[in-house]
């Protein structure tokens, strides 16, 4: 299935599950459309546009081992490991509430194949190398420990493997930081410092072998190899 499509549909299988934060990454609400609209200056075109592109570096035919971190409500990501049978999926998550939440929603869609672990992405409880995948959508802007964070993911990724996902980063909108600085960052929502798509193409190219980023707005998009 598209990947759009699944983004699209991902809001129609939530039912009573439907909550104030998916409307806000889905964008199927009128709320949800208003925030995105105001605080990201994105209108769903934008919005899909970025989920794709940070989900670009699962291929098609993925079949490894995979790490989510973190999880969230799992509103976008459970329709796509429902695409993914054969795959091997942790998602991780330090709020039990969250994890408890997308862990009703792969119940109910049958992902066997998906599993749930409550834990700090400074501290991931996994071993080296263990992971031909991982993947982080609109996490890294609220970790308080970022460095630890980078350090972990890649620690827990296989020579080889794909690091992929997204995250807000600054100076692309005037507008969305004032927002990020004056509201979410005063409530806990967000955590500085914030990457821009500068420094972040110079992190990750430093980091691993090869380094993608791209922007659309304020959310960068990257996909990286392990060397």
């Amino acid at each position: 299935m598209d990947r759009r499509v699944e983004i699209r549909n991902a809001y129609r299988v939530l039912g009573k599950e439907a909550t104030f934060y998916d409307g806000m990454i889905t964008c199927p609400t009128f709320m949800g459309r208003a925030i995105c609209r105001f605080v990201w200056n994105m209108d769903e075109e934008k919005n899909a546009r970025y989920i794709t592109q940070a989900l670009d570096g699962i291929p098609g035919d993925f079949a490894g081992k995979m790490l989510e971190v973190p999880v969230g409500t799992g509103v976008l990501t459970m329709p796509v490991y429902k695409a993914h049978p054969r795959a091997d999926v942790t998602c991780l998550d330090y709020s039990e509430d969250m994890m408890r939440m997308a862990g009703r929603r792969a119940q109910a869609m049958g992902l066997e194949h998906v599993r749930f672990v409550q834990g700090d992405v400074g501290a991931l409880p996994f071993e080296d190398d263990t992971f031909d995948l991982v993947l982080s959508l609109n996490g890294f802007h609220a970790f308080p420990d970022k460095e630890a964070a980078y350090r972990e993911t890649m620690r827990v990724l296989k020579p080889g493997g794909i690091f992929c996902g997204c995250f807000y980063v600054e100076g692309e909108n005037r507008r969305t930081d004032a927002l990020i600085r004056r509201i979410y960052v005063p409530k806990g929502f967000f955590t500085p410092p914030f990457e821009t798509v500068k420094s972040l193409q110079a992190r990750l190219s430093a980091m691993y072998a090869r380094a993608n980023v791209t922007a659309v707005g304020s959310m960068a998009c990257f996909v990286c190899e392990k060397g």
